[in-house]
């Protein structure tokens, strides 16, 4: 169980801070029920909230400084997503985006940000789906890193790009 003030990363939904725990007053409400009361950090007004005993819903505690630095420093080893069925390829892409797992988007962004390069050489567009799947890893990836590196989440990218320069 997640404690108030925690930030956590629920779902699609991103970077929330745990607000409060405990039952809460709607309709569609279960009585008796305890549920996270989230904001999410980058999404402006809204309050989600989730059952703290769901098991549809993948929540878990943001990733810590060092897991962030050594995520970083993995970036260039990692592999990208392998879509052996092109008319599949946004349907895996989200499954990986769905998995709340760092590591996932990074490959979700490697993968897209390769197959946007071949693309725009063979003077032909980015596609919406590939941009669509590129625009929610980066969001997810890098509030979660903002957050881990206490920087500002438009700062994380440079941040990426200046530490590994520095491994080279």
């Amino acid at each position: 169980m997640f404690e108030t003030g925690a930030y956590i990363v629920c779902g699609q939904h991103g970077v929330c801070r745990v607000e409060s725990i405990g039952p809460i007053r709607l309709e569609e409400a279960s009585d008796g029920k305890d549920y996270y009361t989230l904001s999410p950090l980058y999404s402006k007004g809204g309050v989600i909230y989730v059952p703290a005993d769901s098991e549809k819903i993948i929540m878990r505690y943001v990733i810590s400084r060092h897991e962030a630095e050594q995520l970083i420093g993995e970036i260039d080893g990692m592999d990208m997503i392998q879509i052996d069925n092109e008319r599949q390829r946004e349907e895996t892409l989200k499954r990986a985006l769905k998995t709340c797992d760092t590591r996932q988007w990074v490959r979700v962004i490697k993968t897209i940000n390769v197959r946007k390069e071949k693309r725009l050489a063979q003077g032909k567009k980015v596609t919406a789906g590939d941009e669509r799947c590129l625009h929610a890893a980066q969001e997810n990836l890098f509030g979660e890193l903002a957050v881990s590196l206490g920087i500002e989440k438009n700062e994380v990218e440079s941040y990426i790009r200046k530490k590994r320069e520095e491994q080279k």
